[in-house]
């Protein structure tokens, strides 16, 4: 068995994922997307980059990684020559050899075990590795580990994979490195603790292995933030919804699923019939109303007004005779936004026109920006529905950096609905996400673009700058064109469904 940094890392996020790494059926894996591709060539961009910005002459071993143990044989050489600097190896040790290290941590639930964790090897794969003054097996050198990654903070994965470089390069080189390097997106440097890193990291490797050997299972999860990457998705997502898993409901955070747990609550079915006055002890009285009215709009397949929300004296959502649909589409590793797109519904003609303001370059940011900008102040009554506060948020960005007349702004603030606002306000949904997809779906809207996504666009986009192949342009345009009808067909079944019920609340009251 093989215990990769990448491995470990997955445990860390997701130990479901690190067990269908080693027993799952690659049949049942998605392909990987192409926004994980453009992550993984944006990782080698920025590895080349600290390499050129630090003036380091790396040497790398001539074999792949993919040959691990002969890459790890030329890593080791490389070593022993004391050079200053190695790119793209692979250290490894046995498992008896990560024992001697680490002999106490559940050894009681390894040992019978031994025959399974004799073929066991633990590799790593550090970004880079540096020479330093000290004394090692190989002289009077040694090395330290530095991990080179796209986040901007030293997220506990990184710091985990950190001291996990640094125990495997201590058992080859007979000596605990002097520190273990993490550099991330600005260049900024952290060192990792490793008085203490070293301890959670070998508790972690303990844990992961007893799961391992085990072939314990874990649970599936589905975290929409955490999962939308996974190539494991599809397969997870299947087995929730054949067990109709409480992680399909919107608002089960895994905390909250623990207390239902504690509880005796595992299904969709049990979370029914729990005591409301148990599930407020536990949940606290909005959270728990909000659950069961989110369970009874599921198992009816029918929307409910929000228990919490005053139907008769709220404003409705605002309407024009005029009415702007506005949605982004956004590089947020360049930190561009590439189109705003709006789409202009005029309702006294009953027409309706799409408004695409395209950056065919990154230095065209600002040109959209002003020509946005523009196109808005023809229509100064007509609101401007979006779903999300990244509109608002962007649109403060935009004024910001191209010196935009404070008033002007604050107009164009003032103007935003953001319908994402008055959905979390207003309508229990029997849906799993409260996407303006999974929303816009359920209403019966689908996007022309089957494999759009905001992740794809940003693909896209980044394929147009290569290639400049204009097809890339109108897939773009098409997905965001669809994003604003999306949106439009949401304020007006929003709008339609809230008038009918106060109307029917009215009733009552009369």
């Amino acid at each position: 068995m093989l215990i990769s940094d990448h491995l470990l890392l997955n445990y860390k996020r997701c130990n479901r994922r690190t067990f269908l790494e080693i027993f799952g059926n690659p049949q049942e894996r998605d392909p990987a997307k192409d926004f994980l591709l453009k992550l993984r060539r944006e990782n080698q961009t920025h590895l080349r980059n600290v390499i050129e910005g630090r003036s380091l002459k790396p040497h790398q071993p001539q074999a792949s990684r993919r040959d691990w143990q002969l890459n790890t044989k030329q890593t080791v050489e490389l070593m022993q020559q004391g050079v200053d600097c190695i790119v793209g190896g692979t250290l490894n040790v046995n498992y008896a050899q990560w024992q001697s290290v680490s002999p106490d941590v559940f050894n009681f639930q390894l040992t019978n075990k031994q025959a399974l964790l004799a073929q066991t090897t633990l590799t790593a794969a550090p970004s880079l590795l540096i020479k330093q003054s000290g004394t090692s097996i190989f002289g009077n050198w040694e090395y330290i580990p530095v991990n080179i990654k796209l986040g901007r903070k030293p997220k506990p994965e990184y710091k985990l994979i950190a001291a996990f470089h640094a125990q495997i390069l201590a058992i080859i080189q007979e000596k605990i490195p002097q520190r273990s390097q993490l550099i991330l997106k600005e260049h900024d440097s952290h060192e990792i603790d490793l008085a203490y890193g070293l301890i959670k990291m070998r508790e972690t490797v303990a844990e992961c292995l007893i799961m391992l050997t085990e072939q314990n299972q874990p649970e599936v999860f589905i975290s929409r933030q955490r999962c939308g990457l996974c190539s494991w998705y599809g397969y997870c997502h299947q087995v929730a919804k054949s067990t109709e898993h409480l992680s399909l409901i919107p608002g089960i955070t895994p905390k909250r699923y623990e207390y239902l747990q504690s509880l005796g609550v595992n299904t969709i079915q049990s979370l029914v019939k729990i005591s409301p006055t148990l599930l407020e002890e536990t949940l606290g009285y909005e959270t728990a109303h909000q659950l069961k009215q989110q369970i009874s709009a599921i198992k009816s397949d029918r929307p409910l007004v929000r228990s919490n929300f005053d139907l008769v004296n709220t404003q409705p959502i605002p309407s024009g005779a005029i009415e702007l649909y506005f949605d982004i589409e956004a590089e947020p590793e360049r930190q561009t936004d590439y189109l705003l797109g709006v789409l202009l519904v005029d309702r006294v003609n009953n027409t309706e026109q799409f408004h695409a303001f395209l950056a065919e370059s990154l230095a065209d940011e600002g040109k959209i920006w002003q020509e946005f900008l523009d196109f808005i102040a023809l229509y100064p009554d007509a609101p401007i529905f979006h779903y999300s506060e990244y509109e608002a948020d962007t649109i403060k960005r935009l004024a910001k950096l191209y010196n935009t007349p404070r008033e002007q702004k604050k107009e164009i603030l003032s103007r935003l609905v953001d319908l994402h606002f008055w959905v979390t306000k207003t309508v229990i949904f029997p849906v799993e996400s409260y996407s303006l997809k999974a929303l816009a779906n359920w209403m019966g809207f689908y996007w022309r673009e089957t494999t759009g996504s905001g992740d794809q666009s940003v693909c896209w986009y980044d394929q147009w700058l290569i290639t400049q192949d204009r097809a890339l342009l109108n897939l773009i345009l098409s997905y965001n064109e669809d994003d604003c009808r999306a949106t439009r067909c949401l304020k007006d079944w929003l709008l339609d469904f809230l008038e009918y019920q106060r109307n029917q609340k009215l009733k009552l009251i009369e």
